[in-house]
């Protein structure tokens, strides 16, 4: 594989572009979803014991524990931490120095914390240990004040591309071993569109596409989730590029498709891991590529490209054999069908986890190995040997990382999970508390089958006529087109399509949201309509709430939604109503505790200023202004250092530029002299041809011997010049 400086600058600016995203999306939300008056209070979650703050730190690793200590309840803590990681992962995007190992060990140990009282709300973690990462990947420039490259790099950067392999394979494997009948008949995407969480308007016209071609997208998309993922570690440059573009292409039909906040971003991110500098440098100047086997043989290159071609050969033939691919000349469409059983598929999976493991001991072995070879080649001692202990400590610290992750990763396979060795389990059960590595797998059963349930609540003031109260994302109303809310998260409407899923009871938090609604309490609307206007009783909480569960189907675009009556979700309540009472009871939603005194230190009268100044105001917007202010900024910083190494250029340029204007000048000079010393030839010629012609004494002889005089002083001329 190449150099790969390149890369790893992007993947680092992207990452704190990300954090940025996730730390503004979960700040909007606070108030409603963990403030004092939110569903969740993260207060609760946080019970303080008479503990020392060390111990509690221990056993349960977040930061809020410090608010105490600064004056500050639970809430105003968790804004106060979520603006600092938000202002921190900006200037990290505005400022490469701030791309650094302590800037992303600050984010996450931030993150972190947010995480661990919000455990109901989040879940995605697969950001926590890739920004983990970051912190091995990303070089210690505050204190070294350098962002020269480090030799290890490669092999911290390889975490990376192990991460993405993980994410993918398993991510394809669940889809089969759930036993889920829609993937094994092909037809998960012919309800995908309109099941997911919030759609796109996108989705609505991938819904209408015929039955084989959303057949055919589910055998791309699995060929590409499990097949081609054993091309990351392929020594073939190509071949890693054809599986980058191949993984590109699945996230991104994703993200117009649906909206999963910034999880298919951050997985184009680690898509990064696949690329070398010399490709990264052909996209952002556009320069013509290098031949790569410059100094190998003809017959090296030969055995290259054969070898590329019979890889995807394999995988083309592959393809068509396990999923019966034909071509019907008389429909013109593609029939396809799963080729193969369970217990096929299992065998399969049995055969390969191992050696997936040993791919990666050798790829990261490799990594390893050159890049020793690397700071063995540095010149000078010390530098050499301060390089050996940084690449000694670095390569102890991938290797433990990837052995941890063996474990989460051969959940897919219990056998193989069982030959691990105990130690890696121990190392495992210890890193667990901090989310290092988990296990991954998306989309496993595909829901909504027979139409997409959606809760729909209802407010009134007499219990005879029904308001409907529609949210800001999910689908409520039939007219309204799907929202686009990428790369925000609005976690009150994913929630709402997993409490769909189940009666009432396997959502305690929706007793919570009913409850809060009748009190109108104003930061839990926020999390329905921004805009409380649009709120029908924005004026007046409602007296009486219910709700019910519809069927939701995708319809014309003039009303993008159908739906007909499921049944009852949740009874009629009212403030003082028994049912309602037992269930905030039982579920320990209801706080006897007295209300706390509001802090008044400096630093939260801050904290509620700047609350002040975006409530209101979408998150989407909120999010895209800060993503298009430092695009922009970091564009005019390339600019700016374009134009720089330019004028540094400039003087050699002059140099030259004078060099050659001066060698004119002479050649003018010398073009003028020329042209005189003919003039005055002619001249000489004229007056001897007149003496000549009045005397007639002149010789022919000494005619002769001008005329060569002549011309060998031309000839000595025009070698001069």
């Amino acid at each position: 594989m190449g150099e790969i400086i390149q890369p790893r600058r992007l993947f680092l600016w992207c990452m704190a572009v990300i954090y940025m995203v996730a730390f503004v999306s979960l700040y909007v939300q606070i108030p409603g979803l963990y403030g004092n008056d939110g569903l969740l209070p993260a207060r609760w979650q946080l019970r303080y014991t008479g503990m020392p703050l060390l111990d509690q730190m221990l056993s349960s690793p977040t930061l809020l524990w410090l608010g105490p200590q600064l004056g500050l309840d639970t809430q105003t803590s968790m804004e106060l931490l979520c603006l600092i990681g938000a202002a921190l992962s900006l200037i990290a995007t505005l400022v490469e120095a701030f791309r650094d190992s302590l800037v992303f060990l600050c984010l996450w140990a931030l993150y972190l914390s947010m995480y661990q009282v919000s455990l109901k709300w989040i879940f995605l973690i697969i950001d926590l240990y890739a920004g983990f990462l970051c912190v091995i990947v990303a070089p210690l420039t505050i204190i070294r004040g350098s962002r020269a490259v480090r030799e290890h790099d490669r092999v911290t950067f390889w975490l990376i591309r192990w991460l993405l392999f993980r994410l993918m394979f398993a991510s394809g494997v669940v889809k089969l071993t759930s036993r889920c009948p829609t993937w094994w008949g092909l037809t998960a995407l012919t309800y995908h569109y309109e099941t997911q969480c919030i759609p796109t308007p996108l989705a609505w016209f991938a819904h209408q596409l015929p039955v084989w071609w959303q057949k055919l997208s589910v055998v791309g998309a699995l060929v590409i989730e499990i097949p081609v993922p054993f091309l990351f570690f392929s020594p073939l440059r190509r071949l890693r590029l054809g599986a980058f573009y191949m993984q590109v292409l699945l996230q991104v039909l994703i993200i117009l498709s649906g909206n999963y906040n910034f999880f298919n971003l951050l997985t184009l991110v680690l898509c990064l891991s696949l690329l070398d500098d010399q490709h990264v440098r052909f996209w952002l100047y556009h320069q013509p590529k290098c031949l790569v086997f410059c100094s190998v043989s003809k017959l090296l290159s030969w055995l290259s490209f054969l070898l590329e071609l019979a890889v995807w050969s394999l995988l083309i033939f592959g393809t068509i054999s396990c999923f019966d691919l034909q071509y019907d000349k008389t429909k013109n469409v593609v029939s396809s069908h799963t080729a193969y059983t369970y217990h096929q598929f299992n065998q399969f999976l049995k055969t390969v986890t191992i050696p997936c493991v040993w791919i990666g001991v050798l790829s990261l072995t490799w990594e390893m190995i050159t890049s020793m070879f690397r700071c063995a080649c540095v010149s000078g001692f010390l530098r050499r040997f301060w390089g050996m202990v940084q690449w000694s400590v670095f390569a102890a610290a991938s290797a433990s990382l990837f052995a941890v992750s063996l474990v989460p990763f051969t959940f897919i396979e219990y056998d193989s999970n069982a030959r691990l060795w105990p130690g890696v389990r121990q190392a495992f059960e210890v890193v667990d508390r901090y989310q290092l590595v988990n296990s991954y797998g998306l989309f496993r059963r595909m829901t909504g089958v027979g139409g997409r349930p959606e809760v729909i609540i209802e407010g009134s003031n007499d219990a005879v006529t029904w308001t409907e109260i529609e949210f800001m994302y999910k689908p409520g109303n039939l007219s309204a087109p799907p929202p686009v809310v990428t790369p925000h998260q609005p976690r009150l409407d994913w929630q709402m399509w997993f409490a769909a899923l189940g009666p009432h009871t396997q959502a305690p938090w929706f007793t919570s949201l009913m409850y809060r609604l009748l009190q109108g309490k104003r930061d839990v609307i926020e999390l329905i309509q921004t805009d409380v206007s649009r709120y029908p009783f924005h004026q007046q909480p409602p007296a009486y709430l219910r709700a019910h569960r519809y069927r939701y189907w995708f319809t014309e675009p003039k009303r993008w939604w159908r739906r007909v009556y499921d049944e009852e979700f949740y009874p009629i309540v009212h403030l003082g109503n028994t049912f309602l009472d037992s269930m905030l009871n039982q579920y320990g939603l209801k706080d006897k505790s007295p209300p706390r005194r509001v802090s008044n230190t400096n630093v939260a009268q801050m904290v509620r200023w700047f609350r002040s100044q975006v409530r209101g105001v979408p998150a989407p917007m909120l999010i895209w202004t800060l993503i298009a202010c430092s695009a922009t900024f970091s564009l005019i910083q390339v600019l700016l250092n374009k134009t720089k190494r330019a004028r540094q250029t400039m003087p050699a340029c002059n140099v030259s530029e004078k060099a050659s204007n001066h060698t004119d000048a002479v050649a003018d000079s010398c073009s003028d002299l020329r042209e005189e010393t003919r003039e005055q030839q002619t001249e000489e010629e004229e007056e001897e041809d007149g003496t000549k012609s009045e005397e007639e004494v002149e010789k022919s002889d000494g005619d002769e011997d001008r005329e060569e005089d002549r011309m060998e002083k031309e000839d000595i001329f025009d070698e001069s010049f």
